[in-house]
């Protein structure tokens, strides 16, 4: 299996997890995932509030998954005139936001940002330069003079 192969089965088995999945061949089912998810957010609805949340969510492609989670379950994500763009506005049962939404958007974006730090060192490490360790850190004494 390549490394994109794996990522997306990794983002199968999170969002069973927080579908309430009982077993790990239901992690590849992942319309039947959402739609659990779907229904909790619906029987949570009736006896919760639905309340205004504001998220700031800097990185884009963060804040993309992050709007297409809202979307997938029915959120509609929104902002008002004059808001920064990293700024995303969800109205929802906390409860929902509390112990759904958010754990699953900060387990999803965590596989992700592995993938693409991964991704991005090995295209970094072939096409540019071998070595992709950080910046050496020196002392002002160091500095060359100039």
């Amino acid at each position: 299996m390549n490394d994109e192969s794996l990522l997306r089965d990794k983002l199968r088995k999170i969002e069973a997890l927080f579908a309430g999945a009982g077993t790990a061949g239901e992690a590849s089912a992942a319309k039947a995932a959402a739609e659990r998810i779907r229904a909790r957010l619906t029987e949570t609805s009736r006896i919760e509030p639905a309340i205004e949340f504001r998220f700031s969510v800097a990185d884009p492609w963060s804040r993309q998954l992050f709007i297409a989670l809202c979307r997938r379950y029915g959120l509609n994500p929104y902002r008002y005139p004059r808001m920064q763009r990293q700024t995303v506005i969800v109205k929802a049962p906390r409860t929902f936001l509390e112990k759904v939404l958010r754990p699953e958007f900060d387990a999803i974006n965590m596989a992700l940002s592995e993938y693409l730090s991964a991704a991005t060192q090995r295209i970094i490490r072939e096409e540019v330069f071998g070595d992709t360790s950080d910046a050496e850190e020196i002392s002002a004494k160091e500095l060359p003079a100039p």
